[in-house]
């Protein structure tokens, strides 16, 4: 899938993307400990590593990790934030060119990424910079689109109001996973996630979508004005959850 200016899409968007994008559950990291040998001196790429959300989980458990990430006001907003981390290193790269060494890492990780890749170049550059053994590890959230009365009309929103909704979202890229490992095998697993959020949250969580209007655009208010609507019909305590099916698909190239 080739999407225009890719790189370039969330440099607006950074500050709400920071403050209302979800993690990662912590399951994520005990099912690569036990699957595919984990450990705290395992040295990481996370690729299109953005604010950093999946690069700070990694640091946390003890892991030297490479945040490359080609989009300038993303990877500023990452090195502040985890500049206090001794095994962070911020790259400016992309994920069909790392710049990396030749079998440098342990891992390579992409969280809410690899929709944006050119898979062919990027698996490549997969296969030169990941060890003997190594593995790479597709992640993102899937947001539930039916499962509550207020996540259906969030749907709804997006599909009237998304510049080009329909035609990035990751979740059409079953086969496409497929077609990245192969002819290697991959694992696949799912964990729940959520997010609860007051109104701010839910526009600050809406406005970091790549694929929505901006203040300038003429169909901003009319998207805000109904993302009101929804949240104050389906409040309840003046808070609405966003759940989250977490997809990971991992394996050896």
């Amino acid at each position: 899938m080739a999407v225009k200016d890719a790189t370039q899409r969330f440099s607006s968007r950074v500050e709400n993307y920071i403050r209302y994008r979800p993690g990662y559950p912590s399951q994520i990291l005990d099912l690569l400990k036990s699957e595919c040998g984990l450990t705290s001196s395992s040295v990481i790429a996370d690729i299109g590593s953005g604010t950093g959300i999946l690069t700070r989980m990694l640091l946390e458990n003890g892991n030297s990790v490479f945040g490359v990430e080609p989009n300038p006001d993303m990877r500023a907003a990452a090195e502040s934030a985890l500049a206090h981390y001794p095994g962070f290193t911020s790259v400016d790269g992309t994920a069909e060119a790392t710049s990396l060494q030749d079998r440098s890492v342990d891992f390579v990780t992409a969280a809410q990424a690899a929709h944006w890749f050119d898979r062919a170049h990027a698996r490549r550059e997969f296969v030169r910079i990941l060890k003997p053994g190594g593995w790479s590890v597709l992640l993102w959230n899937e947001r539930q689109t039916d499962t509550t009365p207020f996540l259906r009309e969030y749907e709804r929103l997006l599909l009237e109001y998304g510049t080009d909704y329909q035609e990035i979202r990751h979740e059409r890229m079953t086969a496409e996973i497929a077609d990245f490992f192969a002819p290697s095998s991959f694992r696949t697993a799912v964990f729940e996630n959520a997010q609860d959020f007051d109104y701010a949250g839910a526009e600050g969580r809406l406005l970091s979508s790549s694929y929505t209007p901006q203040p300038a655009d003429e169909n901003y208010e009319f998207m805000i004005s109904e993302l009101r609507r929804i949240f104050h019909s389906r409040q309840q305590n003046g808070r609405v959850r966003f759940e989250y099916l977490t997809r990971l698909y991992y394996g050896q190239l």
